[in-house]
């Protein structure tokens, strides 16, 4: 059966605040793992009102120590904020404090506007997402085994071999991921547009390397499900509310769902957030079933990571439940 995983960025609610975020991730995460999805990933935003995950680490660690057996892991770190070192460091004690749990999924995007990448990297001049391939594999070289002559080490991190995945919404990182040997995630779930170009590319050139044999891809999907097929696409309304304010240059804590979002918006606004979430399943019990079927079916993934921006908590709860339920009676999809 499909591994089915989360994707959670602890949005914060209008009127709520980050605590509360924190706490409804560490709930999401104990039911998660109760249902038996796989991992749980948390994503890097910066300077963004309605997402509570800046500090990814932080948060991964936070979810980790309430949770049992489910991976824990970042979808991801924005490798360009950041010196390898540090990420090294940050992920080497998560991995020592919670062993064979952490995953690090790096992003070569900033995740940010570029006044806020400046400001994450200060000493740093211009882009720096040229050397996010050079970045990887310094990270690589932290977790591995310390040669004798190596002088900069990554304590804790030298030896725990945390495993790496490079996430992407364009070319760029699946021809890497496929030169390196390494795991791909395509955010779909906001970026379809290169999708089955990108993963193709990616089983087309993979090089089998001592950390993976063959290819292996997991896609992100947004769920809304709920019991009936209205209540779901009025849940839906929070996040097609974020993506329109985004249009704008309004970014804001995610907004409580609307009845008419027709509403709300302007045709072409409409038709930027229809083609930026087309990979989404919404729905009641039997749509939801029959669309994760379909989209599996079409794009053989390794692994499905789920993601649901639900204003509502305790809908958001029961819509990765319905999704866990609709998991259970799928079938196999081809393997490519």
């Amino acid at each position: 059966m499909i591994p089915f995983s989360v994707l959670d960025l602890s949005p914060i609610n209008q009127g709520s605040t980050a605590a509360q975020a924190f706490n409804n991730s560490k709930e999401l995460a104990q039911r998660a793992e109760a249902l038996g999805y796989h991992r749980y990933w948390l994503a890097e935003h910066h300077n963004m009102p309605g997402i509570a995950s800046a500090a990814t680490a932080l948060v991964i660690s936070h979810v980790a120590a309430n949770t049992r057996s489910i991976r824990v892991g970042s979808g991801g770190i924005m490798l360009p904020n950041h010196s390898p070192l540090v990420i090294a460091e940050q992920f080497g004690t998560l991995e020592s404090l919670y062993p064979g749990r952490i995953d690090l999924g790096l992003g070569r995007a900033p995740g940010s506007d570029q006044r806020t990448a400046r400001a994450l990297r200060r000493h740093m001049g211009g882009d720096t997402a040229d050397t996010f391939p050079q970045d990887v594999q310094e990270l690589q070289d932290y977790f591995d085994d310390p040669a004798d002559y190596q002088t900069l080490r990554a304590v804790p991190g030298a030896g725990l071999k945390v495993p790496i995945w490079l996430l992407g919404s364009s070319m760029f990182s699946a021809q890497l991921a496929a030169e390196l040997g390494l795991p791909f995630a395509f955010a779909s779930h906001f970026a379809p547009g290169f999708m089955k170009s990108a993963v193709q590319i990616y089983r087309e050139r993979f090089k089998p390397s001592a950390t993976l044999k063959k290819p292996y891809v997991m896609l992100a999907l947004n769920v809304f499900a709920a019991d009936t097929q209205r209540e779901a696409e009025r849940l839906f309304t929070s996040l097609q509310q974020q993506f329109m304010n985004l249009i704008r240059g309004t970014p804001g804590q995610l907004r409580p769902p609307v009845d008419d979002i027709d509403a709300l918006w302007q045709p072409g606004e409409q038709a930027h957030v229809a083609r930026s979430l087309a990979c989404a399943v919404v729905g009641d019990r039997q749509a939801v079933q029959d669309g994760l079927q379909a989209f599996m079916d079409e794009h053989a993934p390794d692994e499905l990571i789920i993601t649901a921006q639900i204003f509502d908590h305790a809908a958001r709860l029961h819509s990765f439940e319905i999704a866990a339920e609709a998991r259970q009676a799928l079938r196999e999809p081809v393997t490519i």
